[in-house]
C-alpha cells in the first residue's frame, strides 16, 4: 500500500508504477537502435506504441510510420510494433523484399503462441478484446478459423462454439482486469467447461497501473491520466479511476490539455500515466499542477517492477545487407530508402 496520509491544502497522489512498461521500453529502444545502427529511414508498421509524443519524437529521428506493409519500398527495413502482427504480415514483408525487425512485446507473443497451440488442438478460442485493436488483429490472425472475438460481457450471449467441452479463453493484454473477469465469468456460466490459459494474459504492467489507480481513486477528487486516446491501457485507467471513486477522471496527452476548470473544488488530484507514456510528460503535468498550488506530492505505490526484455535478435544482423540481397534475389527495385 502507498503512503496516503492526509495533508492540509492541495495535494497530488502520484501513482507508482506508471508509464513505460518493459515491452514499450524495448520497442522504443529498438527503433532508436535501428536508426543508430542502420541509418534512416527505418519504416515502422503502425505506431510502435500508442503514444503521440513518442511517435513524433521518433519521426524526427528518421522513423517512418506506415499503416500497410506495401507502403514500404523494396530493399528497406520494416519494424513490427509492440502490438504484434498476424503471420500474413510477415509474408507480406517477405514478398515485398523487406528486411524485418519484430518488436512485438514478448507478453503479446505469449498470447500468439497460446492461440497457435489451442488451434492445433482444435479448440474454439474466445478472444476477449476490443474490435479493431492492433493486438486483437494480430492474435486473431494466428488462427482465424478458430478464434472469435468477445468484446465485453455484452457479447457473450451471441457466442456459439462447436463443442462446449473444447473451448478456451484468451485476452488482449491491455484490458481492464475487472471487466475481463466479468466477461470470463459470463462465459463460464454459458460454457461450464471453459478452459483458462496457463497464465493470465493481461500483462503485469496493466494490472499494476490499475491497482495503483484503485488505491488512490477513492481519495482523489480528480484523476489525470497521461496517455493517448488510441491507447487501450490508458483509457482503461480513466475507467478504473471512476469506478474506484474519483469524482472525475480525464485522459490527456500533454499538460497543456488540462482545463483549469477541472480544479474547481478539488483538494486532491491523482496523477498516473499509461504504459506507453514517457516520464517527461508526467513531470510536465506535475509542474503545471504545482504552479496552481498542488505542490504536495505523495506516492501511492502498488507494486515493484523489475522486468526487462532483451532487444529483438534482428538488431544483431546487418539488415541493410539482407534487404539489398532480397531485392537482388527477387528482381530489381528502387534504391533503398526511396
Amino acid at each position: 500500500m502507498g503512503c496516503m496520509t492526509a495533508s492540509p491544502g492541495r495535494r497530488v497522489l502520484l501513482a507508482a508504477p506508471r508509464g513505460y512498461c518493459a515491452g514499450v521500453d524495448r520497442a522504443v529502444i529498438a527503433v532508436e537502435k535501428a536508426l543508430e545502427q542502420y541509418g534512416a529511414p527505418v519504416y515502422v508498421r503502425h505506431e510502435i506504441v500508442h503514444n503521440k509524443y513518442v511517435v513524433q519524437t521518433l519521426e524526427k529521428k528518421g522513423a517512418v510510420f506506415v499503416e500497410r506493409t506495401e507502403e514500404v519500398p523494396p530493399g528497406n527495413i520494416v519494424m513490427f510494433s509492440a502490438h504484434g502482427v498476424a503471420p500474413t504480415v510477415h509474408e507480406e514483408a517477405r514478398q515485398g523484399r523487406l528486411a524485418t525487425i519484430d518488436a512485438t512485446c514478448p507478453l503479446v507473443t505469449k498470447v500468439h503462441k497460446e492461440a497457435v497451440r489451442y488451434a492445433g488442438e482444435d479448440y474454439d478460442i474466445l478472444l476477449i478484446g476490443h474490435e479493431g485493436h492492433e493486438e486483437v488483429i494480430g492474435t486473431s490472425g494466428e488462427a482465424p478459423d478458430h478464434i472469435q472475438l468477445v468484446d465485453g460481457p455484452g457479447d457473450v450471449e451471441k457466442v456459439e462454439v462447436r463443442d462446449p467441452s473444447k473451448v478456451v479463453w484468451l485476452s488482449q493484454t491491455t484490458l481492464s482486469v475487472d471487466e475481463t473477469m466479468e466477461t470470463v465469468d459470463a462465459l463460464k456460466t454459458k460454457f461450464p467447461g471453459l478452459v483458462s490459459p496457463p497464465s493470465d494474459d493481461i500483462c503485469y504492467a496493466t494490472q499494476n497501473r490499475q491497482l495503483a489507480v484503485k488505491q488512490m481513486g477513492a481519495e482523489a477528487d480528480l484523476v489525470i491520466v497521461v496517455g493517448s486516446r488510441n491507447s487501450s491501457n490508458s483509457k482503461r485507467l480513466v475507467e478504473v479511476a471512476k469506478l474506484a471513486g474519483a469524482r472525475e477522471a480525464y485522459l490527456v496527452d500533454f499538460a497543456s490539455e488540462i482545463d483549469e476548470a477541472w480544479l474547481e473544488g478539488v483538494g486532491t488530484v491523482g496523477v498516473t500515466s499509461g504504459a506507453s507514456v514517457p516520464e517527461v510528460l508526467v513531470e510536465e503535468v506535475l509542474a503545471w499542477l504545482a504552479e496552481r498550488g498542488f505542490e504536495d506530492v505523495e506516492i501511492v505505490k502498488a507494486a515493484e517492477e523489475s522486468i526487462t526484455f532483451s532487444l529483438p535478435k534482428e538488431l544483431r544482423r546487418d539488415l541493410r545487407e539482407e534487404a539489398a540481397a532480397l531485392v537482388a534475389e527477387r528482381g530489381g527495385a528502387g534504391p533503398a530508402g526511396a
